[in-house]
């Protein structure tokens, strides 16, 4: 599982020209999941999103978490996460999970984060998106579950 954290003042996405999910600061996500992802790896990750000091305090480090600014998160489904670039010019996705298996896991994440006491938006798995926001710093990480949870 992938999630690319970007840390936005806002974030919207639209599809065919009507915002489905808008936000104010906090985390806009781009989320991908690969075949060996479950429902474990989900929560797993998500606690470890909740987690993060990724905002800046009064002296400009990062120790502020999701919580301590009263942030929002925009969740948006994105299997090129998993695009490969290897073999040739143009993206493989083999590394990308089915979006049969995906789009139930994509909607167990949103489950989790909806738990929490953020406000929660999200895209639609599958859909044509427009996604707009501004990256604050900029600052974007990546999660990766191979990574963190070997």
């Amino acid at each position: 599982m992938r999630i690319l954290i970007q840390n936005v003042i806002d974030a919207k996405v639209s599809i065919d020209n009507k915002i489905v999910g808008k936000i104010s600061r906090g985390f806009c996500l781009f989320v991908g999941f690969t075949h060996s992802d479950d429902k474990e790896m989900v929560d797993k990750m998500v606690n470890k999103l909740l987690s993060l000091r990724l905002f800046n305090d009064e002296n400009g480090k990062t120790n502020l978490s999701l919580k301590d600014i009263g942030g929002e998160i925009l969740s948006i489904s994105q299997f090129t996460l998993y695009g490969s670039l290897k073999d040739g010019r143009r993206p493989a996705f083999i590394d990308a999970m089915r979006p049969d298996e995906a789009t139930k896991l994509y909607d167990y994440f949103n489950e989790k984060l909806r738990e929490s006491e953020f406000n929660i938006q999200t895209g639609v798995f599958g859909a044509d998106m427009k996604v707009t926001l501004t990256n604050d710093g900029p600052f974007t990480i990546m999660l990766d579950s191979k990574e963190l949870f070997k």
